[in-house]
């Protein structure tokens, strides 16, 4: 199957450089989430690799071609990078049938990806009349259109119902599950650690990972315990015994910090500790996340000093 290679990758925009000697490889058979704050040049690397826009230097390819040296490229990569890209005053079905046309694409699949998606029902109604979701489905109509072995979509969640992001998780996992090159870009935490296998960070176009999701999160996260107890005295005195510090919490709970529920319960068990509560809190995505970009971020919200009035 085909993988895309980035090489060396520079962009840049006059004296910016949005895109700073990049290197990796998205792989078949899994679902690569591509994560980074706003301006780290995801968007300007996945225009390089479909031809949208030059590099400075370096390379972009697919299976060692690229864009451009595709024949038929719609049966090679399929691609959501702007929801706004059909023309308004077309149906969604006409606007399938030309992109079709133009790859030799067999017009029976513009049906199959109509249903796929969703819009078998508003396919003759015209596109300047659909929502952002709508739009965002019939852009991925167009990408999956001829049946390709690349997928790149960017913010496709965008616009989306919860039963729409739902609907995404599912293709993309079942495009993965196919062997197929998926790369999906998403500002939304929660919703790609349900669905990404890998994840590639940009910050200020430079790579700041490139690693399994899980071993991402593992790495800069620390596990902690969370134990609710009627005898508060013998739990901190047994957990102090270990080396461990218990912290409470309003509502009744506590949580022992860089620690694992089997160390945490064999404790409690052998100092006879009654127990209401015992859980573990794994890391999340959006924690490993903010702990990785927190001085990557190109915009970034500083808090306001408070206004006070002026005395009469």
């Amino acid at each position: 199957m085909t993988s895309i290679e980035v090489q060396a990758l520079t962009k840049e925009f006059g004296t910016r450089r949005a895109v700073d000697d990049l290197t990796l490889t998205v792989l078949p058979g899994r679902v690569t989430g591509f994560l980074g704050p706003n301006g780290a040049g995801k968007s300007t690397t996945m225009r390089l690799v479909l031809g949208l826009d030059r590099p400075t230097s370096g390379t972009a390819t697919l299976g060692g071609r690229p864009y451009a040296a595709l024949r038929e490229p719609l049966r090679h990569v399929g691609a959501l990078l702007d929801a706004q890209a059909a023309h308004g005053s077309r149906t969604a079905r006409d606007h399938l049938r030309v992109l079709a046309a133009s790859n030799r694409i067999p017009s029976t699949r513009v049906d199959e990806v109509l249903e796929e998606t969703g819009l078998a029902s508003v396919a003759r109604r015209r596109v300047k009349t659909y929502s952002l979701g709508m739009r965002q489905r019939l852009g991925i109509a167009a990408a999956l259109l001829g049946d390709p072995e690349v997928v790149m979509l960017d913010e496709p969640s965008n616009g989306l119902d919860p039963e729409g992001i739902v609907w995404i998780r599912t293709l993309t996992r079942r495009l993965a599950g196919e062997g197929r090159t998926v790369l999906v870009s998403s500002h939304l935490m929660n919703e790609t650690a349900s669905f990404a296998d890998h994840l590639v960070v940009l910050g200020r176009g430079r790579l700041l990972a490139d690693t399994p999701m899980r071993e991402f999160i593992h790495a800069r996260v620390r596990p902690s315990v969370r134990i609710r107890t009627t005898d508060a005295t013998a739990l901190r005195t047994a957990l102090a015994r270990h080396g461990h510090d218990a912290v409470p919490h309003d509502d009744g709970h506590w949580t022992v910090q860089h620690a694992r529920v089997d160390d945490i319960g064999r404790i409690a068990s052998e100092a006879s500790v009654p127990l209401l509560e015992l859980a573990a809190e794994e890391g999340t995505l959006e924690q490993a996340y903010f702990d990785l970009t927190a001085t990557e971020a190109e915009f970034t919200t500083q808090p306001q000093p408070q206004n006070h009035p002026q005395e009469a």
